[in-house]
């Protein structure tokens, strides 16, 4: 499938999102902030990519965490997974959160994220007083249990 790309800001390098092995599902998005981006400790940061992109309607892209930066920094994406809806034409960003022990630093052409494109339709929603009965019925919220 192609999309379309282009710079946020001409003047200033952008990445293209790219997948490291042919069985890659995301993209790794990466910074692309001239100046340091330090991240202290329970802190959020919006970091920039400088692309903006263009998905066919019925089309989503969702920005999600890069395992390595969970795993050995506690750097994780808040809103997980971010959704860049096709009529989106905006700076796609990056809304990162430091849950770990130290402060964390991101550079100019750091790998930031990962980029899922995923094909998405959207509901009719009915209103009906009738719905189905199931087992499970109004249980939620760990109803299910652990095991």
């Amino acid at each position: 499938m192609k999309t379309l790309y282009k710079k946020f800001d001409a003047s200033t390098e952008a990445f293209i999102p790219e997948y490291k092995t042919s069985g890659s599902a995301g993209a790794d998005l990466r910074s692309s902030s001239q100046e340091t981006i330090s991240i202290k400790q329970g802190e959020r940061k919006l970091v920039p990519t400088n692309l903006i992109i263009e998905l066919p309607d019925g089309y989503e892209a969702q920005v999600r965490p890069r395992s390595g930066l969970a795993l050995n920094h506690g750097v994780t994406v808040l809103n997980t997974p971010g959704t860049i809806d096709s009529d989106y034409r905006g700076e796609v960003k990056v809304l990162l959160i430091n849950h770990g022990e130290k402060d964390f630093e991101i550079n100019f052409g750091d790998r930031i994220a990962q980029l899922v494109i995923a094909k998405h339709e959207q509901a009719e929603f009915i209103e009906d007083e009738n719905l189905s009965e199931t087992e499970r019925a109004h249980g939620g919220y760990g109803s299910t249990g652990v095991k």
